[in-house]
C-alpha cells in the first residue's frame, strides 16, 4: 500500500552529508505535469542592490528559529541598510487564522509562509511569481511542486523536513532495546521493555497541529493514492471510517498514547521536547526541526529516529516540504522582499544561518550540508529517506487540518471511542468542503 515519491531519490542523491552534501512533498500528478512544462528562465546577472532605509515584514510561523531569525535580519540590515521586522506565530497558535486577521486588519507583510497545494489558492492574488529568482534553477525539482502552479514558482521552499519517532540511544540501551523497531509489534515490544525498566516510552503533546497534521498524515501517506484519496474524501466518495490503512493507523495512534506521560493532556510543544531532551521519555514524535530546542538542553544526547508503522510491515518516516517563503505583491516593498530571499540562499552569512543556526536540510542542491550543523535527527532523516512516504495535509483547505486536532485532542484524553474518532475525522472534511 505504500507509495514511494519521486523527491526521496532527490533527497538521497543531492544530499550528500560528508561535506560535498546538498541537499520533499509526494507530487500530485496535475502539479506535476505544471511543474514539468515549468521552462527554465535564465538567472538574472545581479539583483537590483536593495534600498536603504526600507523596512520589510516578515510574518512567519516557525517558532523553532524565531531567535535565529532576528539575528539573521540584524545581519541583513547590517550588509544592506533594510529593516527585517520578524513576527512570528506558531506553535500552539493557528498561523493561518492570525495571517487572514493580519492581512484583514489592512498590514500587508511583504514576506509570509504557506504550504503550497489548496492552501495557496487563497493567496494566489498576492503571490509573486518567483519563477526567474537566481536560486530557482537551483531547487530541488520536486521541492518546487507544493508551489507551483501552471508551470510558475509562486513560493521559495522553506526546506526538506522529515519526522518520526526521535528516540534516546542511552535509554534503549538502558531497557536492553539492541535492534531498532521498524514494525508495530516491535514497537510494541520496545515500549514494554521500556516500562519495565522504569523508562516513559513516549512524551506526547496535546498540540492539535501535531496530532492533526503529522499523526493523521500517517494514514493518508499509507493509502495507495494520497492525493486520489483526499480528493474523494472530499467529493464524499471516501471515508476514513472503514479505510483499511487507518485502521492500522489507529494501532499505532494507541502504542503511542497508551505508553505516554500521565500529565500528556496538559503538555504543550515546547514542554514535550524540553522533557524529551531531559530524559523524560525515551520517544517522541517530532522531526529535525527540534533538533536547537534539544541541544539547547543537553548536547550530547545520542539520538535517532524509528519508522512510524502502522502494521507488520516495515514502517517509514514522512519528508516534504514544511512550507514556503511567499512574496505579497500588494505589500509595499516586494522587490526588497525578493532580495532579501536571494541574499538568504546565495550570501555566506545566509547559508551559514540555514545550516547552522537553523539546521534546516536545505531545499536547494548548492547549499552544502554538514553532519555537525544539521544535527543527528536531520542526519538520521536523510538515512531513512529511501523509503520515506510524503505531506499531505495542505491538499486540504484550512479548517480541516484544525478538526482532525479537535478530534484528536478528544481521543488524547479518552472522551471518544475509536469509532467515534474516524467518524469526526471524516466530519472534519465534510463540515469545511460543505461551507
Amino acid at each position: 500500500m505504500k507509495r514511494r515519491f519521486a523527491f526521496i531519490s532527490a533527497i538521497v542523491f543531492a544530499l550528500v552529508i560528508a561535506g560535498c552534501g546538498n541537499s520533499g512533498n509526494n507530487s500530485p500528478a496535475t502539479n506535476e505535469s505544471a511543474n514539468n512544462t515549468t521552462k527554465e528562465t535564465a538567472a538574472p546577472e545581479a539583483t537590483t542592490a536593495p534600498k536603504k532605509d526600507v523596512t520589510i515584514k516578515m510574518f512567519q510561523f516557525k517558532v523553532e528559529i524565531a531567535e535565529q531569525l532576528n539575528a539573521l535580519a540584524e545581519e541583513y540590515e547590517k550588509e544592506t541598510g533594510v529593516k527585517v521586522e520578524v513576527e512570528t506565530h506558531g506553535g500552539g497558535e493557528d498561523y493561518g487564522a492570525l495571517l487572514k486577521a493580519e492581512i484583514a486588519s489592512g498590514s500587508e507583510p511583504e514576506i509570509f509562509n504557506n504550504g503550497g497545494y489548496t492552501a495557496l489558492v487563497p493567496y494566489m492574488d498576492r503571490a509573486t511569481d518567483l519563477s526567474g529568482e537566481p536560486w530557482a534553477k537551483d531547487l530541488l525539482p520536486t521541492a518546487k511542486v507544493p508551489a507551483t502552479v501552471d508551470g510558475k514558482l509562486y513560493g521559495m521552499p522553506m526546506n526538506v523536513e522529515g519526522y518520526g519517532l526521535i528516540y534516546n540511544k542511552a535509554l534503549f540501551e538502558k531497557a536492553g532495546i539492541t535492534e531498532e523497531p521498524k514494525t508495530l509489534s516491535q514497537l510494541k515490544a520496545a515500549a514494554e521493555k521500556l516500562k519495565a525498566a522504569g523508562i516513559t516510552p513516549f512524551e506526547a503533546t496535546n498540540e492539535w497541529w501535531s496530532m492533526g497534521i503529522h499523526l493523521v498524515n500517517v494514514g493518508l501517506a499509507h493509502q495507495a493514492d494520497p492525493k486520489l484519496f483526499i480528493d474523494d474524501l472530499k467529493a464524499g466518495k471516501q471515508t476514513i471510517k472503514g479505510n483499511e490503512a487507518f485502521t492500522q493507523w489507529l494501532d499505532l495512534v494507541d502504542v503511542i498514547f497508551s505508553n505516554a506521560q500521565k500529565d500528556k493532556m496538559t503538555t504543550d510543544y515546547a514542554t514535550q521536547v524540553a522533557d524529551f531532551a531531559s530524559g523524560k521519555a525515551a520517544m517522541m514524535l517530532q522531526g529535525n526541526w527540534t533538533q536547537g530546542d534539544i541541544d539547547k538542553i543537553d548536547p550530547a544526547l545520542s539520538l535517532g529516529v524509528l519508522p512510524l508503522p502502522i502494521s507488520d510491515e516495515e514502517g517509514t518516516i514522512l519528508v516534504g516540504v514544511p512550507n514556503n517563503y511567499i512574496v505579497n505583491s500588494k505589500s509595499a516593498n516586494p522587490e526588497e522582499a525578493k532580495a532579501f530571499l536571494n541574499w538568504l540562499v546565495t550570501s555566506e552569512t545566509g547559508k551559514k544561518y540555514l545550516t547552522k543556526e537553523f539546521k534546516f536540510i536545505p531545499a536547494l542542491s548548492n547549499i552544502e550540508t554538514k553532519a555537525e550543523d544539521i544535527g543527528q535527527v536531520a542526519v538520521a532523516i536523510q538515512e531513512k529517506s529511501a523509503t520515506a512516504l510524503g505531506w499531505n495535509w495542505d491538499m486540504f483547505p484550512d479548517g480541516v487540518t484544525q478538526g482532525f486536532g479537535a478530534a484528536m485532542q478528544e481521543y488524547l484524553g479518552d472522551q471518544i471511542s475509536r469509532d467515534q474518532l474516524l467518524e469526526k475525522l471524516d466530519k472534519a472534511v465534510q463540515d469545511i468542503v460543505k461551507q
